[in-house]
């Protein structure tokens, strides 16, 4: 059956972005493990707003990402984080859940109300404390309640996808084996994501991009590793290709940007650093669910007419490094403009912040390269990804 046509993208009004900030990344038990997430939300927050000249009571929503809501990150942690910042009351908050790609999710939907009409003013992000909640708190939360996890007994699943095994894990092996990935070749990505990132780090690019925790602002996540130092660890399952070393790190952070409409820039004289020229979402096979940043971008670029080749700079969230090389060899993207500053491998990946700490970073790397359009795609749990489109302005 042929895919069906669709118009070409066209939105009603433009989302300026004006500005997009990060925490520095903390690694597992590292120097954000101790901080209430949303205490490390506002961080974020106060990091956005106090370099802006807006009004927070303009603010008409605050939308974040986040993972495993459960404890400290539960009730509605976007609200939370704005009041524990001290913003006002007035200023609702909703959290949204897309797995790895939540935060990028949460932009898409600030710059998706902007661009309706419904709102001025968006401030979209995200936190995660891998920390204080590990990955998958939430999957395993029901247990007590006697379910054994979130797609067991589910006779509609069973009937369509079996019972095997639903993990991240065996997806990122099920890649390398279907697109040819050998462990060298993983490893040899991996080594380039932490010399990037600890290049990086020294030559002060994530300078502008980062907002302190109280005196912690410096990455903490690139390992200085060798091949010969990847070759020696044991597989994660008796068989696999995977190693720690090409899994992106357990880590915590949050992030936060600020994006407007025309009017809004007009009316409280902010001045915008991108637009939004795209966004869009799509979903591939939920077993081998990392693969979806591959439709995903050919949808992108078909919706707006571009090539990859346009693309001046690549962000794709580093779950593992088969998903990245995989995704190079289906869309055919320069490497040497993908994850130029590293990726999760070396940098981590804080669940529901990872979108929007990525969005800063493709920002700022835009600007450095005055480069024209950046790209920024993650996989995620479920099988889904997302693609954001912007456009440098100036």
């Amino acid at each position: 059956m042929s895919a069906p046509s669709r118009r070409q993208y066209s939105p009603v009004r433009e989302a300026y972005v004006i500005d997009a900030v990060r925490t520095p990344v903390g690694k597992r038990g590292g120097s954000l493990a101790g901080v209430h997430p949303a205490d490390l939300g506002a961080a974020a927050l106060k990091g956005l707003m106090g370099r802006s000249t807006l009004d927070p009571r303009f603010v008409d929503d605050v939308v974040f990402g986040c993972c495993d809501t459960i404890g400290p990150q539960a009730g509605n942690i976007a609200r939370s984080s704005w009041l524990a910042a001290g913003y006002p009351e007035s200023v609702p908050g909703v959290t949204v859940d897309r797995q790895c790609g939540s935060s990028q999710q949460a932009i898409s939907f600030g710059a998706q109300a902007i661009m309706s009409g419904t709102a001025e003013v968006i401030v979209a992000g995200g936190i995660q404390n891998m920390s204080a909640i590990p990955i998958s708190s939430a999957m395993l939360a029901g247990q007590q309640y006697g379910f054994e996890g979130p797609f067991v007994g589910a006779h509609g699943w069973d009937h369509r996808y079996g019972t095997g095994e639903v993990s991240q894990f065996n997806s990122a092996n099920m890649i390398a084996e279907k697109w040819d990935i050998s462990r060298t070749d993983m490893e040899e990505w991996a080594l380039r994501s932490n010399e990037r990132a600890r290049k990086a780090i020294v030559d002060g690019k994530f300078d502008r991009e980062i907002v302190a925790v109280g005196d912690f602002w410096i990455d903490e996540c690139p390992r200085e590793t060798t091949m010969e130092k990847m070759a020696g660890l044991k597989p994660l399952a008796e068989g696999s290709r995977i190693t720690a070393a090409v899994a992106s790190q357990i880590s915590d952070g949050s992030a936060a940007t600020l994006l407007a409409s025309e009017w809004a820039v007009q009316e409280y004289g902010l001045t915008p650093r991108a637009r939004i020229h795209h966004v869009s979402a799509r979903g591939a096979d939920p077993i081998m669910m990392l693969t979806a940043p591959i439709p995903a971008t050919k949808w992108a670029l078909e919706k707006t007419g571009l090539s990859i080749d346009d693309m001046d700079v690549i962000e794709i969230n580093e779950a593992f490094a088969s998903v990245v090389l995989a995704w190079l060899k289906d869309t055919g993207a320069n490497p040497d403009k993908v994850n130029v500053n590293g990726g999760a491998i070396a940098l981590g990946h804080p669940l529901g912040a990872t979108g929007a700490k990525l969005f800063a970073s493709l920002l700022n790397e835009l600007e450095r390269v005055n480069g024209r359009y950046g790209m920024l795609t993650i996989c995620e749990g479920g099988g889904t990804a997302n693609v954001t489109i912007i456009e440098r302005l100036g």
